[in-house]
């Protein structure tokens, strides 16, 4: 079924491209949640109409999210945790932590758009990678240090 992306989808393509996908997935994952429509020759010249007014928002986006970026890459975000006396760390640092810290400083970010395979459940300064956008990301960096009793 050939369908038209109206968001972005990632590891399928960017708004406005035109994809051949499963029946199946347009039907009950694209289409239900707006991120695609069926590629009709109706809906081909709406989109083609319409291409200059969606570039210049698109455009417009990516600059105010590079301007985040910019603001993100500047963070570094404090956290303490207890330790034990081996060194052992109780506890850990998950992306819903990072989403908190986060959004006291004002910033919102849902928490697919943080790149952490797992917690941190380690003592250290980390990096942790934010995709904004599949083309756009900021990387910050988590600071865990030993609470002290």
């Amino acid at each position: 079924m050939k369908v038209i992306l109206k968001k972005d989808v990632s590891n399928l393509g960017r708004s406005g491209e035109i994809k051949t996908v499963k029946d199946g997935y347009a039907r009950n994952f694209l289409m239900p949640r707006g991120l695609a429509e069926l590629a009709t020759e109706g809906s081909l010249s709406a989109w083609k109409n319409s291409a200059d007014k969606r570039a210049k928002r698109v455009a417009s986006e990516d600059a105010g999210l590079q301007e985040l970026a910019k603001r993100l890459s500047a963070i570094t975000l404090s956290f303490s945790r207890p330790v034990s006396e081996e060194g052992v760390m109780f506890g850990s640092v998950a992306k819903s932590d990072i989403i908190k810290n986060l959004a006291a400083a004002d910033i919102e970010v849902h928490k697919d758009m943080i790149r952490l395979p797992a917690s941190l459940k380690a003592v250290g300064t980390f990096e942790v990678e934010i995709a904004l956008k599949p083309h756009i990301a900021a990387t910050i960096k988590v600071a865990v240090s030993a609470q002290s009793k």
